[in-house]
């Protein structure tokens, strides 16, 4: 063997140092794993295959000529997951605390080509302190080239972001144009400016964790996507989540094998109250429709009043937006509003039909939803929804009231079908308010306006506050038992399945932003 070659094969191996085992003791779990660990856990056995092993970083600044490292602080390559190719990245806080330099940047954007132009799914683990300062504007340049390929790829490719490790400045914009972004608990952080920059600047004291950690962007900000409590658990994270997703957009997801039985579900039956304004747990719906234990939740700290995620039903994959009654009554409000139409937007990109379960007393109101633009926000969901051409049904389950009835994937809209349960209530506004409004003057003059109001309460419901007005006009397919409705669903979404819409020719819509 010669020595040039035998030189060669002392630097792979050297770069690959601390990568050959695949298993996770039980005793590791709960730490950080390193930047190899977290790909050959996340990847099949012996499937992985690195690129760029041999990068080493330009710069001859600042004494940078002395220290070089294989690889550049980011290991990239291809591999599958479940026998699914997937192209990966994940960055090496031991080299430079992970910053990025143009080269480290270069070896990104190159795995982000191939796997746009094979049409296969983008994992991002990143542990990355932001630009590497000692090479300035060429680190900037290497941001802006990640960020230009994930707009690129967006809607194309499935983009999966993992946060494991702090993520400050530039590093999380990338994460943030993503399809989904995971953060793991206690040792993950986001921010756009650190804590000294804030008390600099604010003169307000706060931690990393306090300002950008894992339980910050899944409850308040809405960016983290799902919390997973230690690297092991976020990596089956998103092997899950990649159980749903197709390859790309020229694809649709992987059907499982599935045998059509009588798919009665009685214990839906009970589920709802009689009571009109008594909570019920919407998860208990969703769990009584689809598949047994394949309901995987998006968001779900965040925006508690609506539900979106995906599941399985007849052994398809599909995404669910449920309003929740359990929260805020399940209205739709500025976060909420948000949340849910993102997660339309990515079904629809996908291929993923849609599935609404909807319970909806309207919209927040209030001074701090009008003064933070529910107006606008709430525009978002509505134009998610017109837009989307995949298989599209909805179940009204109780309450259809207002704007929010048009909003929640309505008929008018380009719903395909549209169930609704006996004791739904489809109409402008309540029955107690609604009869308050147009029977004010004989309510008033009443000898006793209490027993007329209810009076006149209970002659609205009979016109208004059922589903059947609606049905008589179409806006209702077919008013069904709670018990029937998977059996429906199963049989609505497979005739549904080679739906194809003829979209008008434009460059894009303007959603409002």
């Amino acid at each position: 063997m010669s020595s040039k070659i035998k030189t060669l094969n002392e630097k792979i191996a050297l770069s690959k140092l601390g990568g050959g085992q695949k298993r996770i003791d039980k005793q590791h779990e709960k730490k950080k794993l390193t930047a190899r660990e977290r790909i050959l856990y996340l990847l099949d056995e012996g499937s992985f295959e690195e690129i760029g092993a041999l990068v080493t970083h330009r710069t001859k600044d600042f004494g940078m000529e002395d220290q070089k490292f294989y690889g550049d602080g980011v290991v990239t390559g291809y591999g599958t997951v479940d026998g699914r190719l997937v192209y990966v990245f994940a960055q090496d806080f031991t080299v430079f605390g992970g910053s990025l330099s143009e080269t480290h940047a270069e070896k990104i954007c190159k795995i982000m080509d191939m796997a746009v132009n094979v049409g296969a799914p983008i994992i991002g683990l990143n542990d990355s302190g932001g630009a590497r300062i000692q090479e300035g504007v060429r680190s900037l340049g290497g941001y802006a080239d990640i960020f230009y390929r994930n707009v690129q790829a967006s809607g194309v490719i499935p983009q999966i972001s993992a946060i494991m490790g702090p993520c400050a400045g530039g590093a999380v914009y990338s994460p943030a144009m993503t399809d989904f972004t995971i953060m793991v608990q206690d040792t993950s952080y986001m921010f756009v400016t650190g804590p000294n920059v804030v008390k600099t600047v604010t003169n307000e004291e706060v931690t990393s964790e306090e300002l950008g950690g894992a339980s910050v962007h899944s409850t308040k900000s809405g960016v983290a996507h799902k919390t997973s409590a230690n690297d092991v658990e976020c990596l089956e994270d998103i092997k899950k989540l990649l159980s749903y997703l197709p390859q790309s957009n020229r694809e649709k997801p992987k059907n499982l094998d599935f045998e059509l039985k009588d798919e009665i579900r009685e214990s839906l039956a009970d589920i709802v109250p009689d009571n009109p304004n008594k909570p019920y747990d919407m998860h208990s719906v969703i769990e009584g429709i689809i598949d047994e234990d394949s309901f995987y939740e998006i968001h779900k700290d965040y925006a508690e009043n609506i539900i979106v995620g995906f599941a399985r039903l007849g052994g398809k994959s599909i995404g669910i937006v449920a309003n929740q009654p359990m929260f805020l009554a399940g209205v739709l409000g500025v976060k909420s509003s948000k949340k849910a139409a993102r997660f339309v937007r990515f079904c629809d990109a996908f291929n993923i039909p849609l599935l609404v379960l909807e319970d909806v007393p309207g919209f927040l109101p209030g001074t701090d939803q009008e003064w933070n633009g529910i107006i606008v926000h709430g525009a978002k969901l509505l134009y998610a929804f017109s837009e989307a051409t995949v298989p599209r049904v909805t179940v009204i389950t109780r309450k259809a009231y207002g704007g929010a009835y048009d909003v929640m994937n309505s008929k008018h809209i380009g719903a395909d079908m549209n169930f609704a349960w006996p004791n739904a209530e489809i109409a402008v506004m309540g029955a107690k308010g609604a009869a308050e409004i147009i029977f004010k003057r004989e309510i008033t003059t009443a000898d006793d306006p209490e027993a007329k109001w209810k009076e006149k309460e209970a002659e609205y419901a009979e016109l208004f506050a059922n589903p059947y007005s609606a049905a008589e006009r179409g806006y209702i397919d077919e008013v069904i038992l709670p018990e029937n409705t998977r059996r429906k669903l199963i049989k609505a979404f497979s005739m549904l399945e080679n739906k194809e819409v003829n979209k008008p020719k434009r460059k894009h819509g303007n959603i409002p932003l």
